[in-house]
């Protein structure tokens, strides 16, 4: 038998490559998201988007929307409470907020810029 087979080989470069196969877990815009919740408890996804493009570099509603799904499944968000508003909207009488807070998975590192601009917007 000998010592190098393609299976020992495979396995050994395995071993040696720490970053897994696929696109990293984190990312910059989610962790920004858990500051913003971090300061204010529970928040919407429009209140969430409208204290990011004030403190953050400009992002699009649908980049909110996405990251609070992958962050539900990722434990870093829960769903708080699902409130139903009514009003005159374009596609009818009544619209569903959805609230979120941070999930166990969450870990905010306090970013200063978040509670600055919310204490002056106090």
């Amino acid at each position: 038998m000998f010592p190098f087979t393609i299976e020992n080989n495979i396995n050994e470069k395995r071993k040696k490559n720490t970053m897994g196969r696929g696109r990293p877990i984190g990312s910059v815009i989610r962790q920004s998201m858990i500051e913003i919740l971090h300061f204010l408890g529970e928040a919407s996804g429009y209140d969430i988007y409208k204290v990011y493009r004030d403190v953050y570099p400009k992002i699009t509603l649908r980049s909110i929307y996405y990251h609070l799904k992958k962050g539900l499944s990722l434990k870093e968000f829960e769903v708080k409470k699902i409130k139903k508003v009514t009003g005159n909207y374009s596609w009818g009488g009544e619209a569903e907020k959805i609230y979120y807070c941070l999930g166990p998975n969450a870990k905010p590192s306090v970013d200063e810029r978040v509670k600055d601009y919310l204490d002056k917007k106090k």
